[in-house]
């Protein structure tokens, strides 16, 4: 099974040791973030930085001015990472130590293009606009990601990419001071926070038989018993019972259509785009299997994405049922599966049960590995890992 950290550029510019250390663990490949939300992160063995601040989404590349010349918005550059093009200096350090990169693009979670134009975010059903979650049914944000997904996803040197939030964000957010957590909002509840009442999704709704103004009353009625501390059943089936199972599946049929179309164009343009370095170029879309999550593993329909894209990394901390449950709807179609395990105990990831996991993820159907953050992660997290990998690679089964 390949296997491929995840890493920061900044994981890897101004220190010479990190692109061996990262060889070392004994992955093949390295998945390297080109445009990347904000973000605060530790860097526990750079020589100069401990910290690196990432105030706003931007690209870790100059952006091509042609490309993006007289649009608005257009890609952000990054100012805290020296060097011009740090995503291709962090990439030129570990091919040179023998491993295989693919780019890691970001999408439809961009807090600078809601605070810029919040015409462009998902609104609630109370009329609350989220900042952090771009409308992906509005034709100029479907523009502007899908023109983004070509040019981080295809930089030189990338053997593929993986395309995350591709695909509906909503109402969870990691957000600085959060303060959300007051009351328990089950999936359900979530779901229902999520639903987003711009004007094009307005219309939307409509076209899928709904009254967008009846369903906006029908939405703040559902959750009046949520707030008063009422816990619905789990799952869609939750939503199903706050909203009526007709209306549910109306609103997922117009998510579904918005959904799929960016995705398809997302790939699709990544695909040209890659086309002239006639290589063979990998594209993977982080996912869920169940269709009304939102956040950065879109939910997905199995059958259509893995017609689209060459495959999905699928959330797999958790318990052996959380592994089947986001591997077992993918067991019956042909693709790149690749289980993504936390291996940052400090963020609930388990690097001591590494080489159990991935056994078990393999017998479920999974190909691939991935370990979400060795930049991120301790000395003695990533000791475990290595010694994981040495001893899956000894049974020769990676």
């Amino acid at each position: 099974m390949k296997t491929s950290a995840f890493l920061y550029p900044w994981d890897v510019v101004g220190d010479p040791d990190a692109a061996a250390r990262i060889a070392g663990l004994g992955v093949q490949q390295v998945t390297l973030a080109s445009a990347y939300h904000s973000t605060r992160a530790l860097t526990p063995r750079h020589p100069t930085t401990r910290i690196v601040t990432a105030p706003y989404a931007a690209v870790l590349y100059p952006p091509d001015e042609k490309r993006w010349a007289g649009r608005e918005p257009a890609p952000r550059r990054q100012n805290w990472t020296p060097g011009e093009d740090p995503w291709a200096a962090a990439a030129e350090a570990l091919v040179d130590a023998g491993l295989e990169v693919h780019s890691w693009v970001v999408l439809a979670h961009d807090s600078r293009l809601g605070e810029e134009f919040p015409g462009r975010s998902v609104v609630n059903a109370y009329g609350d606009r989220y900042p952090w979650a771009p409308c992906v049914a509005r034709p100029e944000v479907r523009a502007h990601l899908v023109d983004l997904a070509a040019e981080a996803a295809t930089r030189p040197g990338a053997r593929g990419t993986e395309l995350e939030s591709c695909g509906w964000y909503g109402f969870a957010h990691l957000h600085g001071h959060d303060k959300v957590q007051g009351v328990a909002l089950g999936e359900a509840a979530q779901y229902l926070m999520s639903l987003c009442f711009c004007s094009e999704c307005a219309a939307g709704y409509a076209r899928h038989g709904l009254d967008p103004d009846g369903l906006g009353i029908a939405v703040r009625r559902a959750l009046e018993p949520v707030w008063t501390g009422a816990e619905p059943a789990p799952g869609w089936a939750g939503v199903e019972e706050l909203l009526g199972a007709e209306r549910a599946a109306a609103t997922l049929g117009w998510r579904r259509e918005a959904a799929h179309g960016l995705q398809e164009a997302a790939v699709s343009a990544v695909r040209e785009a890659a086309a002239a370095s006639g290589a063979g170029f990998q594209v993977l879309l982080h996912a869920d299997p169940a269709f009304h999550r939102t956040g950065a593993n879109v939910g997905v329909d199995p059958g259509h994405i893995l017609s689209v894209a060459d495959g999905v990394v699928l959330p797999c901390t958790g318990g052996d049922a959380a592994r089947e449950a986001v591997l077992g709807p993918f067991a019956d179609h042909r693709g790149v599966l690749a289980a993504n395990f936390g291996v940052v105990s400090g963020m609930g990831g388990s690097p001591a049960t590494l080489e159990r996991d991935a056994a078990h993820a393999a017998s479920l159907g999974a190909t691939e590995l991935r370990l979400y953050h060795a930049g991120l992660a301790s000395d003695a997290d990533l000791a475990a890992v290595s010694g994981a990998l040495g001893r899956i690679a000894g049974r020769g089964e990676a």
